[in-house]
């Protein structure tokens, strides 16, 4: 499948409207690529500039794929990297013929309709315990239906998964955040931020995922009095203020000394992301449910991960800490 969009040469201005037309669709599609592109070749520059002289950086490999129900996308996919142990980026347009439960149990009124998803997700697990995973995800849903006008709304976000978190990094990928949304209004930064709080919550250990960042779904005009063009500059600004949270982490954390032991610790925290993504994640949810492409599902995972039975970090130590302090809802901004 070509994603590029060189064919689509239609006029893709702007439209000031509550309808999602045709060519609003194709303008949030052209930047959706783009920004998969561009998140690649930021990750591919950290991963060059952590490498020895003797190896080869890891580079993404892309891997296009088509959905025999309709759509498809590009699955990037980079391993085994000196600073980045694997990322996937991923970039998808699907059609879908059946809405799955998923879908309709939070909207009952789209039951029956046709739908097309697009969006990007990407989901980052470097090798440095120093360095958090990162996961993103910015995307358009459309329901239709004949005579009728299409229902559809925004969602998406990004947060942090830190190991061995540092308060300075916190506070700036909050700031990034507040940041981000303040254009839109003085309470879409504390009503996305806990959102993202409570969304990624690990109801069955009581315990964060992370330290939060940005999480909402269900956004248009009903939900937020904006119009289509408004929830699509958010998406551009959530999307774009990825990039602008992650990179200076990475580049002030990848290159940071660490032991066997704290690489462990790391394996050890990976296992609550898995036990997250295969409980809980709305999009793991809707992509199993809808026979989605497994491949591009479950790239999410890490690489390597552990479980230990009944581990208590010792009281007073950075591992104690970061349960203790930061996988706790915060005002991260006041600190």
């Amino acid at each position: 499948m070509s994603i590029s969009n060189s064919n689509n040469k239609q006029d893709l201005s702007a439209t000031d409207s509550t309808i999602a037309t045709n060519n609003d669709i194709l303008r949030v599609r052209e930047f959706l690529v783009d920004l998969q592109a561009r998140i690649c070749q930021a990750l591919e520059a950290q991963e060059r500039d952590g490498s020895t002289d003797n190896q080869t950086p890891a580079v993404f490999v892309p891997d296009d794929w088509e959905r025999p129900e309709g759509g498809g996308g590009r699955s990037c996919v980079l391993a085994d990297g000196q600073v980045i142990e694997k990322a996937g980026v991923m970039f998808s347009h699907i059609h879908v013929k059946n809405l799955p439960a998923s879908a309709t149990a939070r909207h009952p009124n789209i039951a029956g309709r046709k739908a097309q998803a697009m969006g990007v997700s990407l989901v980052i697990h470097p090798k440095n315990p120093n360095v958090p995973t990162s996961h993103a995800n910015v995307r358009l849903f459309v329901a239709e239906a004949e005579d009728e006008d299409p229902i559809w709304w925004f969602g998406g976000g990004f947060d942090l998964t830190p190991f061995y978190p540092v308060l300075a990094d916190c506070v700036h990928w909050h700031q990034v955040c507040h940041d981000l949304c303040a254009p839109f209004g003085d309470s879409v930064y504390p009503d996305f931020k806990q959102w993202c709080d409570e969304y990624f919550h690990l109801r069955h250990r009581d315990e964060q995922r992370g330290i939060g960042g940005l999480f909402y779904d269900d956004v248009n005009t009903e939900s937020r009095g904006w119009d289509f063009e408004t929830c699509f500059n958010f998406m551009k600004a959530v999307g774009n203020g990825y990039l602008d949270g992650i990179i200076p982490i990475f580049e002030q954390r990848k290159d940071a000394p660490y032991t066997e032991a704290q690489r462990e610790f790391q394996l050890y925290r990976r296992g609550r992301y898995v036990e997250y993504n295969l409980v809980y994640d709305r999009g793991t949810l809707f992509g199993l449910q809808s026979n989605g492409r497994i491949e591009s599902i479950l790239v999410s995972m890490p690489p390597l991960a552990s479980w230990h039975y009944r581990f208590e970090p010792t009281e007073g130590t950075p591992e104690f800490e970061l349960t203790d302090f930061y996988l706790k809802p915060r005002d991260w901004l006041t600190l």
